[in-house]
Order: C-alpha cells, then structure tokens, then sequence
C-alpha cells in the first residue's frame, strides 16, 4: 500500500507546490490584485471555457460513453448549487463572500480529481504516471492565481484569499491522491472519464457565469484584452496533452507518441 501510494502521492504534493507558487505570485500584490481582480476573472473564465471545450471534455467524451450525460449533471448542478447559494444568502447576490463558493467549489473538485488521476495512471503503469503527472503540472500555477482571483473578487482580504484558495486548489490534489488510491484498481477508464465529464460541466457553468460578470464592469476593450488573453493562454496549453488514453485492455496508459518505453 505505501509502496503504491509514493509515487503518486509524491507529484500530487509537486502539484500543491506548483498551485501554491501561483497563489504567491499574485497574494504578494494583493491591493493591486484585488483592483484588477475584474480583468484576472475575465482571464480566468476565457482560459476555463477554452480549456474545457478544447481538452477537459473532448478527454472525458473519449474516455466514457455516458461523459456527455455527466458533463450535464456537472453543468446544471452548478447552477442549482449558486441558486440554491442563493436563496439562502440573498446579501451575496452581488459581491458577497457566499457567492464565491460555486466557482471555488468546481475549482476543487477538479483539483481533487487531478489527484485521483495520478493514482489511476500510476497504478497503470509508472511511465504512464510520469508521462501524465508532467502534463498536469502545466495547469496547477494558473489553477493558484484563478482561485485567488474568485475569492478577491468577492471581498475575501489578501489573507483569506490565500487560505481559501489554498485549500481548495492545492490541497484538494493530493488529498484526491490518498482517498483514491485505495480503490485506483476498481476505477475504470469509463468511471474516469464520468468523473471528469462532471468536473468539465463544473468548470463550464463557472467560466461562461460567475467569471464573466465583470464583463459589465470593465471597459470593453479592457475586458475583451483580458478575455483573448485566457483563451490565448488556455490555447497554448491544449497544444501539450496532458492526461493519458487507453490501451486496448482498458488500461489507462500514455499516448503512443509521447514516450517510446512501456512498463
């Protein structure tokens, strides 16, 4: 058991050092960062909706049969939970705290998820891990600065800002890690590729809603800067695949060109 859970558990704390080097960066200048927390939403929201529709479900779509299912169920669940958030905080209707907790929430889950990832492709095989862990890591910085921006958007202070976002972006990867390596040779490619097609209709409600209300805040030509330059960024990181595929027995394994030896 711990010999199964090191590796893994190992690259899923590089992945909360990573997230935490993100939230760093932005938490140093927090004043400036909360004046401009408008534009880093609008950045967040562009880089979320072009990474969900050019990687996040087209992965969970190949993995899983039932993804487009899912990714509904993640979606529409998103937006009874901020209703829902809603009605019983109607204060936080504008800027309130409360109403940061859905799009911190569908951050969360997807970071749990990236954990439960390096243990199913660890178990697979250790390239198949590696090759997938150093995919991963290109997301886990801007991951920190996008939860960072959620919460000073929504009148949380420099040091709440940081807590929150900790907690829901960095310590969520490896805590997806250790609850899933008990049960990593029960998780399916099928189950997988469910369990990200929820995260993938997650994080869509939370770019195309909450992260694009500044929209009516800033001046256009700042918002649309901001926005081009999260799809921009989101862009270049689709162009590096970052989660692994399936073999034909239904293991989840590296791509084939990616590396050339196989455990």
């Amino acid at each position: 058991m711990l010999e199964t859970l090191q590796a893994p558990l190992l690259f899923g704390l590089t992945a909360a050092f990573m997230t935490t080097l993100g939230l760093l960066t932005v938490s140093v200048r927090g004043d400036w960062s909360a004046r401009y927390s408008g534009l880093f939403a609008l950045t967040a929201g562009g880089m979320l909706v072009s990474l969900t529709l050019l990687h996040i479900a087209p992965e969970a779509f190949e993995l899983s049969r039932h993804a487009p299912v899912f990714m509904m169920v993640g979606f529409f669940g998103g937006l009874l939970l901020h209703f829902g958030i809603g009605a019983l905080f109607p204060e936080s209707a504008g800027r309130g705290k409360t109403a940061a907790i859905t799009p911190l929430a569908a951050v969360a889950v997807h970071s749990l998820l990236d954990g439960v990832i390096y243990s199913v492709t660890f178990a697979a095989s250790f390239s198949s891990g590696v090759y997938a862990a150093a995919g991963l890591m290109l997301h886990e910085f801007p991951e920190g600065v996008i939860a960072f921006a959620i919460l000073r958007r929504h009148s949380f202070s420099n040091r709440e800002a940081f807590f929150w976002a900790f907690l829901a972006s960095a310590l969520t990867t490896p805590l997806g890690v250790l609850v899933a390596t008990p049960f990593m040779y029960g998780l399916t490619p099928d189950i997988v590729g469910s369990l990200f097609a929820v995260s993938a209709g997650l994080l869509l409600y939370v770019a195309t809603g909450p992260l694009m209300e500044p929209m009516d805040e800033e001046p256009p030509l700042r918002s649309m800067l901001a926005l081009s330059a999260g799809v921009a960024l989101a862009v270049l990181m689709a162009l590096v695949p970052l989660h692994p595929h399936e073999d034909e027995g239904g293991h989840i394994v590296p791509a084939p060109h990616a590396i050339t030896d196989h455990d």
